[in-house]
């Protein structure tokens, strides 16, 4: 059985029960809940203990490949802006649309009231903005990464990662290969770890439904539609971009992109995809290999369109149905931390790292991290549209960066 087959079997199976106990006899449900809980709390903590070195790693990372990248010359810094203004540019649909969306809903207050049970985990932010812009940076950067402080954690390793960009071949080598090393061993921790989901998310989904009822099986369902939702728009905006600035109609935009969507549904992995977005690059849509070549294998690399889109949406979901209110500052907040770690986390498991990636952006907006694994079990359900999203954006930033450099209207040199 593969592991979203397992996670899901745990949902399931959490969902069915807790809903039984809370229509048959609510009173045994909450005394289950009390008994089950415990153990799912253990599973997240052994999860949330991955996240510090691991977030910290993936920035300090990314930042250095992106600055290998875009020294290789005028092209590849054409892709590296084109994936930072595109990444920013999804975050900020996510981020105005999400919580507009929700607002037409209305949520449950039993959810709220079986989400709120973990109200250690919110973080409430106090002091007003000048508080909150002195907290940007850290005055002891072991003491946020103790504290699990994740937005001055991030600025301490944004800081870091360029200020190796700026030391000697040889050192700078050195120390990105550590932080590496200790991202790969982070993750291999996660995939110990994942390997008790099933256990983990039944405890932690059996508590909630038991509490919560019907509430949180409907609660689920708007969260896997408003994801669905923000891919497709996603693709959809990605499409006239890519018709737009790319120079080409749309006939024959769609005419190599179809192609390729269609691998990533069935292969849901952007990296299994390359070969097909390279041969209908250049075949298809005429796009020379000096610039397909390089511009999707750093998109596969450095660029998933569809990482902030997620992370926004998952912490607006938790906010709506816990009925808290995200300013203006906590969702710009949210856009810029969700474009930093996205660029971070490209080609890591999907499910290996949904905490440790949702988790700064959930945490940094001052919401509770609690509801993510349940989350992360259901959004297996959408990850085909994601990898669609993901492979759309990879073509269109090929696209757009081939006409800049005079080859965007070039015709395919053979039907494929």
């Amino acid at each position: 059985m593969s592991q979203t087959a397992r996670v899901l079997t745990g949902l399931v199976a959490g969902i069915v029960f807790g809903i039984l106990l809370a229509w048959k006899s609510p009173e045994l449900g909450l005394q289950i809940a009390n008994i089950v809980e415990p153990f799912g709390k253990l599973w997240l903590n052994a999860l949330q203990m991955t996240v510090v070195p691991l977030v910290f790693a993936l920035v300090v990372v990314g930042i250095n490949q992106a600055s290998d990248a875009a020294h290789s010359g005028r092209v590849a810094r054409q892709a590296i802006i084109g994936f930072v203004i595109l990444l920013t540019a999804a975050a900020t649909m996510a981020a105005l649309l999400a919580p507009l969306a929700l607002s037409m809903l209305e949520p449950d207050p039993a959810v709220a009231a079986a989400l709120r049970g973990h109200a250690e985990d919110i973080a409430a932010p106090s002091g007003g903005w000048a508080t909150a812009l002195t907290a940007l940076v850290p005055s002891n950067a072991i003491a946020a990464a103790a504290a699990s402080a994740m937005l001055p954690l991030v600025t301490f390793a944004l800081f870091f990662g360029f200020a190796l960009t700026k030391l000697d071949a040889a050192p700078r080598a050195q120390v990105v290969g550590l932080l590496k090393a200790i991202s790969d061993a982070m993750i291999v921790i996660v995939h110990w770890v994942l390997w008790a989901a099933p256990v983990g998310i039944f405890a932690l989904v059996l508590a909630l439904t038991a509490r919560a009822g019907w509430g949180m099986l409907q609660a689920l369902g708007i969260y896997i539609l408003l994801e669905c939702a923000l891919y497709v728009l996603a693709v959809v905006l990605l499409i006239v971009i890519a018709v737009t600035l790319g120079k080409g109609g749309l006939r024959h935009f769609l005419g190599g992109l179809v192609p390729v969507q269609a691998v990533a549904a069935s292969t849901q992995s952007s990296l299994a995809t390359l070969p097909a977005m390279l041969d209908s690059a250049q075949n298809r849509l005429g796009i020379p290999a000096r610039v397909s070549g390089l511009v999707l294998p750093m998109a596969v690399s450095l660029f998933r369109i569809t990482s902030p889109i997620q992370y926004i949406a998952t912490a607006s979901f938790i906010a709506w149905a816990l009925g808290a209110t995200l300013t203006p500052a906590h969702l710009a907040t949210g856009v810029a931390l969700s474009v930093l770690v996205s660029m971070g986390s490209v080609g890591l498991p999907g499910q290996a790292i949904f905490l440790a990636t949702n988790l700064p952006v959930t945490s940094a907006m001052g919401l509770p991290i609690a509801p993510l694994p349940v989350l992360m079990a259901v959004d297996a359900i959408p990850d085909v549209l994601a990898t669609v999203g993901n492979v759309t954006g990879d073509m269109t930033a090929t696209a757009v960066v081939g006409a800049r450099n005079g080859d965007g209207a070039a015709e395919p040199t053979h039907a494929a």
